[in-house]
């Protein structure tokens, strides 16, 4: 069998020629200009960051890629999906106020900004997974999944849970609805934080189970764990966080989700996919900050294969040298720790990623096995 191909360039410049554009040149050279894009929606998935945090990939970058978009007779949007979790991105209006505010606006980034499951993370469709396991239809953010062709933009980086956020995070999770991101987070039922609850009824409305019940005489909501069936539409419909899951999943089986549903969201459309190993935090973009770097900067990859590619990024990353005065150092000085031999495992002992990659060549979303093909 054929070994996939992931195209690499490092972050060194030449004189009069920015990173944007060696971007550009990357992405070509990774033949993006095979995918027949004349005039056609072109959904580019990236993370806008939250508020505080400072590590997340810069608009340029965005901005080579839509550039590169309309170049081949494209129609690119920016898109991410509303957060499960307390922020600045749990429903449309500030999460497009925090892209604004961190830079990604129609003039910086040459193409509209759409937040892909709707003003509250409620617009999605069921797409089902073609050789899932544990997802039976993946729930995908509606403008997502109307696109016609998906390009992920993905800031390489560590994760608590997930050991390192790649593209198949970027995919897998970033497109899942509110909805979606609880079904891959946890496996159990909903409860109602009753001094949050403002007695409003909006959870209601978006019920189709007769899961929630409201008790006229405290004016709050309670959810009825006979009915309920953990679909988590009520959590997109709060506005004021007053519902929550406590039951979360097992790094594993988030990272097997996480992969089923990149599946999901990939299948039967064009897909391309790039990922950039810079600013290498020890924790998701989602935090309200950022702590330094755990690695340094190592470059630009691209494929058809995001498999490939991730498979890449991480072997790129194992055999980099550790910074100091990290967070991974931090737990490396520490007399209780026990050297894992990997830098993401090392700075987050809880996480876990391989069954991630395991399951993803199970399922069929590529290969772990690829050809780097360096581009100066």
């Amino acid at each position: 069998m054929e070994k996939a191909k992931v195209y690499f360039t490092d972050f060194r410049a030449k004189l009069g020629e920015g990173l944007p554009t060696k971007l550009k040149r990357l992405m070509k050279s990774a033949g993006i200009g095979g995918i027949d894009m004349d005039q056609r929606l072109v959904a580019i998935k990236m993370h806008f960051g939250e508020l505080g945090n400072l590590s997340f990939l810069r608009p340029n970058y965005a901005r080579a890629v839509a550039d590169t978009v309309k170049e081949l007779g494209g129609i690119p949007f920016l898109t991410d999906c509303n957060t499960l979790y307390v922020g600045s991105r749990k429903n449309a209006v500030e999460h497009l106020y925090c892209a604004w505010e961190n830079g990604f606006t129609p003039l910086t980034v040459g193409c509209p900004v759409i937040i892909g499951d709707g003003l509250k993370g409620t617009d999605d469709i069921e797409v089902p997974v073609n050789g899932g396991e544990l997802v039976k239809a993946a729930k995908i953010g509606r403008a997502i999944m109307d696109a016609d062709i998906i390009i992920s933009l993905t800031h390489f980086k560590g994760h608590e849970s997930a050991g390192f956020g790649g593209a198949i995070k970027n995919l897998g999770m970033g497109s899942g609805s509110r909805a979606g991101k609880k079904e891959q987070h946890s496996s159990g039922h909903p409860y109602v934080n009753a001094e949050l609850c403002r007695g409003c009824r909006r959870c209601q409305r978006e019920c189709a189970n007769n899961g929630l019940v409201f008790d006229e005489e405290s004016k709050k909501m309670h959810i009825d764990d006979g009915n309920c069936v953990g679909c988590g539409r009520c959590i997109g419909a709060c506005s004021f966080d007053a519902i929550e899951f406590s039951d979360y999943s097992a790094p594993d089986m988030l990272g097997r989700r996480m992969a089923e549903y990149a599946k999901a969201v990939v299948d039967g459309r064009p897909s391309f996919h790039v990922s950039l190993v810079v600013d290498v935090s020890p924790n998701c973009d989602c935090h309200a900050e950022n702590d330094v770097p755990i690695l340094p900067n190592i470059g630009m990859f691209a494929s058809f294969d995001q498999l490939a590619l991730e498979q890449a990024c991480v072997d790129e990353c194992l055999a980099a040298p550790t910074l100091p005065n990290t967070q991974l150092t931090d737990n490396m000085a520490s007399p209780h720790f026990h050297d894992r031999h990997d830098p993401f495992l090392n700075t987050a002992p809880d996480a876990e990623y391989h069954a991630c990659l395991e399951h993803a060549e199970k399922i069929g979303l590529g290969s772990r096995q690829y050809e780097l093909i360096t581009v100066k």
